[in-house]
């Protein structure tokens, strides 16, 4: 096995994960993926409108009312020091932190009332109900570790689903997660072949490279080739030494993929202009963003960005001072969000292209000693935007502290579902476990309000 660290990460509960990711070994090349393309041999397809989509998740739980809910009539110790400003929708304001963003409105839509009563804003629970659309009902609280009978993540489940036809992995993890692994994160009942490929490398670094994709510099591309026929030619002549992974089709495609120049392609950067980069920022977060344009482009369903931030301590779980960390990580969100947006509706990808932006809660209306928020997922806000979304409007309406829904209230459950809607997943679609029993697969109503 091969492991490439990242970064560790804390969050409230000082709980340190070290990042890792571990891909198995095909020969000394560092990579196998037979066990992925074996996951995808079925596919349901559905009349949803977009063909990928790029999920945006904010690790820790943004503030509703610091971002897209702002309540600038509520108390002093609600409402904060944040203005709203002007967007590109006449009528809709968001926080003056995001001004790139208020000029891309006019593509997204803007759900101010979902609304969780089941977790109890445990960033364990929440994470594993906001990626899956199932309640986990094994534990409570924040340690969560995943398990064989957790229900799929979302891009688990399009992989088994969708995941077919294209020569990269089917569901592409970007950037760090926070602390240890959390359920939902992963394939769950479908098996670890779902799980998502994970790359914690930093993309704004001018030497990133995803390392498990690369050959040692020792092999060279004409090598790593011939080790192909050799496994091919140990296959035929039965060698029983190889077992399992003896030479297959799978196996062929795992190779393939290593040495295609359409992956080499997808994962480099330095193709994109100067120019376009800066637009997105030189940031983690930014380039992440590019680099999951790039893989949809290339035929990738569904990639996550998970971003949790790394100049401040815990990232978007904003419980001490929120005032002085809004500033470091905003500018990041609203040069790489807006960027994201703008680049996809040039390039004529938008309307065939989900985005998605949330976390696992929002924030609690009252600031707190130390000028931060606690956990709240009784009310908060996620932005939709492109295929199969009605652009430039609002969904739903909180009250006056951004607490509560007064209007329009959707749970995680139904975004969820309006995930896989727009992806053409049939609602009633079933999965099948390990013990054979089948599975739905959606747990909530689409939102009508905001299909196109």
């Amino acid at each position: 096995m091969i492991s490439i660290p990242g970064s560790p990460v804390r969050l409230c509960d000082n709980v340190s994960r070290r990042q890792f990711l571990q891909i198995g070994g095909l020969g000394t090349a560092g990579l196998a993926l037979p066990d992925l393309f074996r996951a995808q041999a079925a596919n349901v397809t559905g009349t949803g409108r977009a063909k990928r989509c790029i999920l945006l998740f904010m690790g820790g739980g943004p503030p509703q009312m610091d971002t897209f809910d702002l309540k600038p009539d509520a108390p002093a110790e609600v409402r904060g020091i944040l203005r709203p400003i002007a967007t590109s929708v006449p009528g809709l304001q968001i926080s003056e932190q995001l001004p790139l963003l208020a000029q891309q409105m006019n593509h997204c839509a803007v759900i101010r009332s979902v609304s969780d009563e089941y977790t109890g804003g445990a960033h364990g629970q929440s994470v594993y109900l906001a990626l899956t659309g199932h309640k986990n009902a094994r534990v409570s609280g924040d340690d969560i570790r995943p398990a064989m009978d957790d229900y799929p993540n979302m891009g688990s489940a399009i992989a088994r689903l969708k995941g077919h036809g294209q020569v990269l992995p089917p569901h592409i993890w970007l950037l760090d997660m926070h602390r240890r692994q959390f359920a939902g994160e992963g394939g769950g009942f479908l098996g670890q072949r779902f799980d998502p490929f994970r790359i914690l490398q930093d993309p704004s670094r001018r030497d990133f490279r995803v390392q498990a994709l690369t050959p040692p510099q020792e092999v060279s591309l004409e090598r790593f080739g011939a080790r192909r026929g050799l496994l091919e030619h140990l296959r035929r002549q039965g060698d029983q030494v190889l077992g399992q992974r003896s030479m297959d089709a799978h196996q062929e495609r795992a190779f393939n993929m290593i040495l295609a120049p359409q992956t080499q392609r997808a994962f480099d950067l330095s193709a994109e202009s100067a120019p376009l980069r800066d637009r997105y920022g030189r940031t983690k977060f930014g380039q992440g963003a590019l680099l999951a344009r790039r893989l949809i482009e290339h035929g990738v369903p569904l990639v996550t960005v998970y971003w949790n931030g790394e100049e401040v301590p815990g990232g978007w779980d904003l419980h001490y001072r929120n005032y002085q960390y809004l500033p470091i990580l905003a500018p990041q969100l609203d040069r790489g969000f807006s960027a994201l947006l703008e680049d996809l509706d040039v390039r004529g990808l938008l309307n065939e292209t989900l985005v998605v932006w949330m976390g696992e809660f929002g924030r609690a209306p009252l600031i707190e000693r130390e000028g931060g928020r606690g956990h709240w997922g009784r009310c908060y806000s996620v932005v939709l935007a492109g295929a199969g979304i009605k652009p430039g409007m609002v969904h739903g309406r909180s009250d006056r502290h951004a607490a509560y829904p007064v209007d329009g209230a959707v749970s995680p459950q139904d975004l969820v579902t309006t995930i896989y809607h727009c992806l053409g997943i049939p609602i009633d679609t079933e999965l099948t476990d390990a013990l054979g029993r089948p599975l739905r697969l959606c747990q909530g109503t689409p939102i009508q309000g905001v299909l196109a």
